[in-house]
């Protein structure tokens, strides 16, 4: 299934920028959305695919920076595009996350370099988010006793020594760190200690927990 095609927000008050932009990323073959408020903008649906958000700091209802602070990680990535620009504003944008900070008159180069960079941010947190859900979803199919056994083994202890925390014999250890393998997808002790990272499961024990 291929991707859908990128598409550019543009949220600014003035309609001959709206306009001039739209048609400066059509030449690129990029679509391009626009708003001219960030209400407006808010109440639209969600992408599919991957965005990226050019957005003007003064705005008739509230400011491009605080629409970047109040909706945080919901925004795709964003580029300041203003005629009003200052050091705080270009620092406050930076500091939570905007991709540049372009003042008008601005340079298409400028602008461009800066979209095929949001885009290229938001197709990686895409796919991070992906593979995420997906590393989840194995998770979930394991048992409550190889979700017990998963940390252990993943921590470095060795099968008897983990065997020995839980219990139970080496063998059925073993048998339990297959199944754990061979749900998660894993072909590898690195490739599975890799995805229980990822995770964020808690490695609370060491190979020389126990001696």
């Amino acid at each position: 299934m291929s991707e859908p095609d990128p598409i550019v927000f543009i949220v600014d008050d003035d309609a001959r920028v709206r306009e001039a932009l739209s048609l400066l990323l059509s030449t690129f073959d990029l679509r391009t959305v626009a708003f001219k408020s960030a209400t407006d903008y808010m109440a639209s649906p969600a992408p599919e695919g991957p965005s990226c958000l050019i957005l003007d700091v003064e705005l008739p209802d509230m400011s491009g920076l605080d629409l970047q602070r109040q909706t945080g990680d919901v925004l795709p990535p964003v580029i300041f595009l203003t005629g009003h620009g200052d050091v705080p504003s270009s620092v406050r944008a930076m500091k939570d996350g905007a991709v540049d900070f372009l003042t008008k008159p601005f340079h298409a180069t400028d602008l461009m370099r800066a979209v095929d960079a949001a885009l290229a941010q938001d197709r990686d947190a895409r796919r991070n988010r992906s593979e995420a859900l997906e590393l989840r979803r194995r998770l979930a199919t394991l048992t409550p006793r190889e979700q017990e056994v998963l940390p252990l083994v993943t921590s470095g202890l060795l099968n008897k020594q983990a065997a020995v925390e839980l219990g139970i014999s080496e063998v059925t250890l073993q048998i339990h760190r297959g199944k754990i393998m061979q749900k998660m997808g894993a072909s590898s002790l690195a490739e599975l200690v890799r995805m229980a990272a990822a995770l964020e499961i808690p490695m609370t024990h060491t190979r020389h927990t126990r001696r």
